[in-house]
């Protein structure tokens, strides 16, 4: 492949002044080299750290344990260190670390404690009652619920009640890690302080009970809350609501006996709470008849600052978590949608690609095909524009040569350091001229290339390709339909060893030539491709010849045979074998021009969305095609895979794992029917799943850099592929009536 001179114009118009200054091109010993911009890294970078530290709370928090029920998780074990003046004191324990001591509420006194809320359907229910009947309780609120109703807990202080921590997302304290319990504690504490302003010294852990049911693990717990400033809050009295036995029943189990003092327990959230609406709108008038008074813990108990108003640092944490905690709520939602709609359009492309594909083979082969028209038997311009291409450049011109179709060969040799040109005139081929010029880009060697062919019909072909005896005759076919303009040739890729070659070969003919098979069923085809296309003449020069201001020339060109009316098709049969880059480093450059040059090129011919006949469905058919599955797909792949990764560890992963499986078992299905079609055999698949872990990525990561770099207005320039010399020259030219030579293996 040849390269320009001059920077290509960026999609969009040309670069600020400023910009051409920090995109400056360094000229060194003939060479060239760009500075990139690189802050779009450092800013995807930090929004995939920013996401997944998102995502990795939301996950802990909303799934790693979760409210489940407030039945007892197992037998108590040994409780050894539990205090007796603790186990038969009273439900409110303080100095558990050092000299513990317990209290009880006053005679006659209930404090009703409510567990698990705030709930946006219960908990205002239940407030409701309170106020009616002048009662304040105290509230022990679980994290991830506070998070979600803030709105709830300002409205439970403002109303006089008490506030106290359930933890952050219900689980068993004395199962957990001590930095897990301090996380639990201290990510409720914040959640509190920043819905509602204030902080307090009240816990109760969740399944816990009665002082007589506590054990050695539950006193380690107990001993390190203390620690860390909170009372904790146990039971005397539970309505067991929990287990919904009924309205009748929760309230018998909830009405004291005798003259002692209560903490009794209910629930304003984890289910449907209307037998605790309904129970308590009886219970606190009748106990109220019968001489019972009703009030908070702290009350209950004698116990001043409870709660107080937070600081400044601990709202201002308090409402950043929430904030976060919430964007992440909304985060996942909208990944959520994102990921099955990026599902449903990737099976819908797979269909329609599909049903494309095999409507074009019925048109175009087989008994039905229909014929393009008279044989053409024309003699065809070949013109190879070629820089540097010693490795390759004698085994593309004697495919050339032996050709089963009448051809001259023209080689413009765009200003070669290595030898090409001499090495071309040192064959002594017949039909063959060599044209020199002074390095001016690959354009303009196809415009002088162009200039000097003779013949009607051209055929351009990089000089890193290997063509087959009758790909000349097979792709100038199209050109009896005088409607035709352009033909796409099927390229493939000859050094296909090693995973990077397999990947490649497997995106050739999955992807580039399914798709052009369905471009060219809805004519629109976008590109033909350097390494194997034929033109009319008359058409190309119609144009002014071929455009250097992007770096896409081939989609460019394409583009602009479209727009100007005439017909681009594609003939499979028309095979041509060229080299792949064979490290990572060079097919990043080699898709990043192309992505970029494809994108100046789709500004370019933008315009066609709103034109008639060919160009507007160039416009509305092709364009809109690439912009969806070229470039808005590929932008919304590294969200999919952080949700995916996700899903299998804070979701279902045999679910996501199925997921996976089924869209791999669609692209195994598309690359079984592709490989069909272009008669290849299916072994390569099997590194198809290895694709989605790297090649993947690659190529998103592509498309990232390639959009950053055009929106951003700066300059990409010509980027040669390195050649590696694995094309194989086929045998020299036999004389007249001798045996043809053998077609060029893959």
């Amino acid at each position: 492949m040849t390269r320009p001179t001059s920077p290509a114009a960026p999609a969009g118009g040309p670069a600020p002044t400023g910009r051409r200054r920090r995109t400056a091109v360094l000229r060194r010993r003939g060479r060239t080299r760009q500075v990139v911009p690189r802050t779009h890294w450092l800013l995807l970078s930090v929004l995939v750290v920013t996401l997944s530290t998102a995502l990795l709370l939301q996950g802990y928090t909303h799934h790693m344990f979760g409210i489940t029920s407030d039945d007892v998780t197992g037998p108590p074990g040994r409780a050894d260190t539990v205090p007796g003046r603790v186990v038969h004191g009273g439900p409110v324990i303080a100095d558990a670390a050092g000299s513990p001591h317990t209290a009880r509420p006053k005679a006659r006194t209930i404090a009703l404690t409510f567990d698990d809320g705030p709930d946006p359907v219960w908990t205002p229910r239940i407030l409701d009652v309170l106020r009616r009947n002048h009662v304040h309780a105290t509230f022990f609120v679980v994290g991830t619920q506070v998070v979600a109703h803030p709105e709830l807990v300002r409205r439970i202080v403002a109303e006089g009640h008490q506030i106290g921590v359930h933890t952050f997302t219900h689980p068993d304290l004395s199962r957990l890690a001590p930095w897990q319990r301090s996380l639990e504690l201290r990510e409720t504490q914040l959640a509190v302080a920043g819905a509602a302003g204030v902080t307090t010294a009240l816990l109760r852990p969740p399944y816990s009970a009665e002082n007589d049911s506590l054990d050695d693990a539950d006193w380690s717990v107990l001993k390190q809350a203390d620690r860390a400033g909170y009372v904790t809050v146990l039971s005397t009295l539970d309505a067991e609501d929990w287990q919904r036995p009924g309205t009748a029943r929760v309230l018998a189990n909830a009405t004291p006996h005798g003259r002692a003092g209560q903490v009794l327990l209910m629930h304003d959230a984890g289910g449907d709470r209307s037998q605790t609406v309904a129970a308590l709108t009886t219970l606190i008038p009748r106990l109220k008849a019968q001489g019972y008074r009703f009030a908070t813990v702290g009350a209950a108990v004698g116990m001043t600052g409870a709660v107080r108003p937070a600081g400044p640092g601990d709202h201002l944490l308090g409402t950043a978590l929430i904030g976060m905690l919430r964007l992440g709520d909304r985060t996942i939602g909208l990944l959520g949608v994102l990921m099955y709609a990026a599902g449903a359009v990737s099976a819908l492309r797979a269909a329609i690609v599909l049903i494309a594909a095999r409507r074009h083979r019925r048109l175009r082969s087989g008994r039905r095909a229909a014929p393009w028209g008279p044989p053409v038997t024309e003699r065809v311009s070949v013109i190879v524009p070629a820089y540097n291409e010693s490795a390759g450049i004698e085994a593309a011109v004697r495919s050339l040569v032996a050709s089963d179709h009448p051809v001259e060969i023209i080689v413009v040799d765009d200003g070669s350091t290595d030898g090409t040109a001499d090495l071309v005139e040192s064959l002594g081929l017949p039909g063959v001229r060599v044209i020199r010029q002074r390095n001016a880009g690959k354009p303009a060697a196809l415009n002088t290339g162009l200039a000097a062919a003779s013949c009607e019909l051209v055929v351009m072909v990089d000089g890193d390709t290997v063509f087959e005896p009758d790909t000349v005759r097979r792709i100038v076919q199209p050109f009896a339909d005088p409607r035709t303009g352009a033909v796409s040739g099927n390229a493939k890729v000859v050094n296909r060893g090693g995973l990077l070659g397999r990947w490649q070969h497997i995106e050739y003919v999955v992807g580039f030539n399914l798709d052009r098979r369905l471009f060219d069923l809805a004519e629109c085809m976008p590109t033909v491709p350097g390494a194997v296309g034929a033109f009319r003449r008359r058409a190309l020069l119609a144009l002014g010849g071929v455009s250097d201001v992007t770096l896409a020339e081939d989609t460019d060109l394409t583009m602009a045979l479209c727009r100007a009316g005439w017909r681009v098709v594609y003939e499979e049969g028309a095979v041509a074998w060229t080299e792949a880059p064979a490290s990572l480093g060079a097919l990043w450059r080699q898709r990043y021009r192309w992505c970029y040059g494809t994108l100046q090129a789709m500004w370019k011919h933008r315009g066609a969305l709103t034109q008639r006949g060919s160009a507007g469905r160039l416009g509305r058919r092709g364009l809109l095609y690439l912009l969806l599955f070229q470039v808005l797909l590929p932008l919304l792949a590294p969200v999919v895979d952080v949700f995916a990764l996700y899903g299998l560890v804070f979701l279902d992963p045999l679910r996501v794992t199925a997921l996976w499986l089924a869209f791999l078992l669609l692209q195994l299905l598309m690359g079984l029917y592709a490989f069909r079609l272009d008669g290849e055999r299916p072994g390569p698949l099997w590194s198809l799943p290895l694709q989605q872990f790297v090649y993947r990525q690659l190529m998103y990561l592509v498309v990232v850099q390639s959009v950053f770099t055009a929106v951003s207005g700066s300059r990409l320039r010509w980027q040669r592929m390195e050649r590696y010399g694995s094309l194989r020259a086929p045998a020299p030219v036999e004389a007249p009536g001798e045996d043809r030579p053998p077609r060029v293996p893959a």
